[in-house]
């Protein structure tokens, strides 16, 4: 009997464990859904801050997603996906960095309960490809078109943004601000794209945020070179952007030279004062009255001997200037830099009404060019700060600002906030779902229920009923009010749109397709293989 059964069986029946691909996803996916729990705190304008301290002993206080999981030691493979879609957010809106983890996280649950349903992760990834496409329609035809001259509808966005962040009681100065700045460097011949290295954002410590400023000209943070009693300012100036030394040459080696004598060393002496001296009458035979000098790295780019001889030249003098920081000088000067003393011609200067050091309330000095002949399409922010914590978090604010008006230069729709877009998109892709057969269906259906976690989120970080809320918003949006979404300030369901809560479209479709393009990486992976 026994010998029958055994004839019976196929000889290629084999046995398949699929235990370890299941565990390895489940691994995957539970480590990622850690980082995204432990940033939805920060989630919207009630949102918690997070303190974080490096191991240099540096202390940074932030809310923004993308900073805090940049500076998280990720170990886990998988986990290290979030981290990199919080960058990519911010590489393609600049805003949005947290929203996008935790619709990641979302998906990535409802993925789990599906996958333990039986359900195959192709079909579940194929499923969630067809819903982030649908997803991104229906936002698009929700959206309000805007144009750049409507001044009024750039800074609310602009608001929105800076509304969840530490230094949000500025937003009614940082948010005009950035708009201004954004639209004072669109070119016209490209009317969409905006170059955020065009606006330079410099930080000098002491004062209060509300002594940021928008400067039509350069501003640098440090002070005037006069140790020798140079002048301090410059009317009608030639400025002159140096990559040279004005410094005694050394030999091409290292060796040493052995002065025997006096003579000898007076020689020397002689040669280097004749050396500098005639170096700048060369620059002072151009009329150039204002020199900027980039640091060197193999001698001094200036010594005390030059910086006298220039001061009597009454040539003002701004040293260590970043290697960096000349091209952007260079565009908004309209001038060249010069890598050679024999190549310093009047042509290649830049001109400018004014240069001067302007002393700060607090002790600190600046430097400023106003009045620039021919200046490029540039612009300079000055962000004050009581103190480097402050300074720091002004700074990235002021960054996500300026990146949601890049977006509606990019793309220039707006949509309402406050969970708004995401409930809409939850009743709709519920609605197609019904109509689409099978397993597809059944995980699009699990997949518009995932999309509420950014309304439940705003609720919960506001301290507000979450379930309460939510229902009323689904009751709501049923109703035909697309626009209906969490006023955090009055703890209740409003038209956001009248409240001046919006967003760029690009914010949300963009959060929507790279978190689905995430998850669907993560749930294709079915074992990790390590190389030593």
């Amino acid at each position: 009997m026994a010998s029958a059964a055994v004839s019976k069986a196929k000889p290629t029946e084999t046995f398949v464990d699929n235990k370890r691909k299941d565990d390895i996803r489940m691994a995957n996916i539970t480590a990622a859904e850690a980082v995204a729990n432990a940033v939805r705190t920060s989630l919207g304008p009630k949102g918690m801050d997070k303190m974080i301290s490096t191991a240099s002993g540096e202390v940074i206080i932030t809310n923004d997603g993308a900073t805090i999981l940049n500076k998280m030691e990720v170990l886990q493979p998988a986990a290290k996906f979030l981290v990199e879609l919080s960058k990519s957010q911010d590489v393609v809106a600049g805003d949005g960095t947290t929203t996008v983890v935790v619709i990641a996280g979302a998906l990535l649950k409802a993925s789990l309960t599906l996958l333990s349903s039986g359900i195959h992760p192709t079909v579940v990834s194929d499923s969630l490809h067809k819903a982030s496409i649908k997803a991104v329609e229906i936002l698009s035809a929700v959206a309000v078109p805007v144009e750049l001259s409507d001044r009024d509808s750039l800074v609310k966005s602009a608001s929105t943004s800076l509304n969840s962040k530490v230094v949000s009681q500025y937003s009614t100065l940082l948010a005009p601000l950035a708009v201004d700045a954004v639209l004072s460097v669109v070119d016209s011949e490209k009317p969409d794209l905006v170059d955020l290295k065009d606006i330079k954002i410099v930080k000098k410590l002491g004062g209060t945020v509300d002594d940021t400023e928008l400067v039509n000209g350069l501003v640098f943070d440090k002070k005037v070179s006069h140790a020798a009693g140079g002048p301090t300012r410059v009317e009608n100036a030639k400025i002159g952007v140096i990559q040279f030394q004005i410094s005694p040459p050394k030999t091409d080696i290292e060796q040493s030279i052995v002065v025997s004598d006096y003579s000898q060393m007076d020689r020397i002496l002689k040669e280097e004062r004749n050396y500098i001296l005639g170096m700048i009458k060369k620059i002072k035979a151009t009329g150039c009255n204002v020199l900027l000098i980039q640091k060197s790295i193999l001698r001094d780019a200036v010594t005390d001997l030059s910086l006298h001889y220039l001061a009597k030249a009454k040539i003002l003098v701004i040293k260590d200037i970043e290697r960096d920081e000349i091209e952007f000088i260079t565009k908004t000067l309209n001038c060249l830099p010069i890598s050679n003393i024999e190549h310093f011609r009047a042509e290649k200067m830049g001109f400018a009404d004014i240069v001067e050091e302007v002393p700060l309330g607090d002790g600190g000095k600046i430097v400023k060019i106003m009045g620039i002949k021919d200046m490029g399409r540039t612009t300079s922010v000055l962000v004050r700060g009581s103190n480097h914590l402050v300074l720091d978090e002004a700074e990235r604010s002021l960054h996500d600002a300026l990146c949601v008006i890049r977006c509606l230069v990019n793309k220039k729709f707006l949509i309402a906030g406050g969970g708004a877009p995401e409930i809409e998109l939850s009743r709709q892709l519920g609605a197609w779902a019904k109509v689409l057969q099978g397993m597809e269906g059944y995980c699009i259906k699990a997949f518009a229920e995932a999309l509420e976690v950014i309304p439940y989120t705003l609720a919960e970080n506001a301290g507000l009923n979450p379930i309460a809320i939510v229902t009323e918003l689904r009751n709501r949006h049923a109703q035909g009010e697309i626009n209906a979404g969490i006023n955090v300030r009055k703890g209740q369901i409003t038209n956001i749109l009248e409240e001046n809560v919006v967003q760029p479209l690009l914010v949300s479709t963009s959060a929507i397709s790279l978190a689905s393009e995430c998850v669907r990486m993560i749930l294709k992976i079915d074992d990790i293989v390590t190389v030593r």
